[in-house]
């Protein structure tokens, strides 16, 4: 995937990039305070500019590149909707001192809003580590404490524990979120495969006025099914299960036996390992 975003951004922009970072999408625990990070990436590629435009692509919207000025004040240039919160992420930074001469930039991820787990965070600290990065001294690297405090300034209607759990997850480890981003992080236990158990997430389809209660009849199934626990990662369309490994195929089969038997789209079925966090992919 790396690979395919370093390549994207040049075919995008006729220049390589200056580096690539990874971030992964991360979920609520069932307990309040906790988060935790997936093995699923969102990645961003970048490359600095010194002409004061910035150069944004998706290969998730081939149709929608766009080139903007990079303004720090007064209302933003007009952009296509997928592209407006990077251009905020860039402008915030831009104000703060990162990337004001403007960027090339392309971002992907491997999952969509589909798969039930929030994309905006990981997208956003993907793109905000990946300019930043380019835009640094040499070996110096991003701030990971002020980029968290940015973004929560620029975008104050993101999900602040989900960022900080991008920015500073552990694999196989919890952390614990405050009010303020700490330099020193505090973690709990959290890595159900080595205690023998699997982390699933269930993601229904159909109308969003149906979804409340077919996440309770997924969940219900899954909990007759041997499931020991299940909770909602974020507001959306999904569930986490936490299940036995032994029944793994169990679980999945009650579910979709039950959706299929009313007519309803199966869900889809996703293993999530508990991950670390971003990071600049050599």
């Amino acid at each position: 995937m790396f690979r395919l975003v370093a390549y994207a951004l040049e075919a995008a922009h006729g220049r390589p990039p200056a580096a690539v970072w990874s971030a992964p999408y991360a979920f609520h625990l069932g307990s309040p305070g906790l988060v935790a990070a997936t093995g699923w990436p969102t990645a961003a590629a970048a490359a600095p500019r010194t002409d004061g435009l910035v150069r944004l692509s998706s290969l998730a919207h081939p149709a929608d590149s766009c080139d903007l000025p990079l303004t720090l004040s007064g209302p933003p240039p007009a952009a296509p909707d997928w592209a407006v919160r990077p251009y905020t992420v860039l402008r915030a930074l831009a104000r703060a001192g990162h990337g004001r001469g403007g960027t090339d930039l392309h971002v992907q991820g491997s999952l969509t809003g589909a798969a039930g787990l929030a994309t905006a965070e990981p997208a956003e600290c993907a793109v905000a580590l990946a300019v930043a990065d380019v835009h640094a001294a040499a070996g110096e690297r991003p701030d990971r404490a002020d980029l968290a405090r940015l973004l929560a300034g620029a975008l104050p209607d993101g999900d602040d524990g989900l960022r900080r759990a991008v920015l500073f997850a552990r694999p196989g480890r919890a952390l614990l979120v405050g009010p303020e981003p700490r330099r020193r992080q505090r973690y709990v236990p959290f890595d159900p495969a080595a205690s023998g158990a699997r982390l699933v997430l269930v993601a229904v389809r159909g109308e969003a006025a149906d979804r409340s209660h077919e996440l309770a009849r997924a969940v219900s199934c899954a909990r007759r099914a041997g499931a020991l626990s299940a909770w909602q990662p974020g507001p959306g369309r999904s569930v986490l299960v936490l299940l036995p490994e032994a029944r793994l195929t169990a679980v999945r089969a009650a579910v979709a036996e039950d959706f299929r038997g009313r007519g309803r789209p199966v869900p889809r079925f996703l293993n999530i390992a508990v991950a670390g966090a971003a990071r600049r992919e050599e």
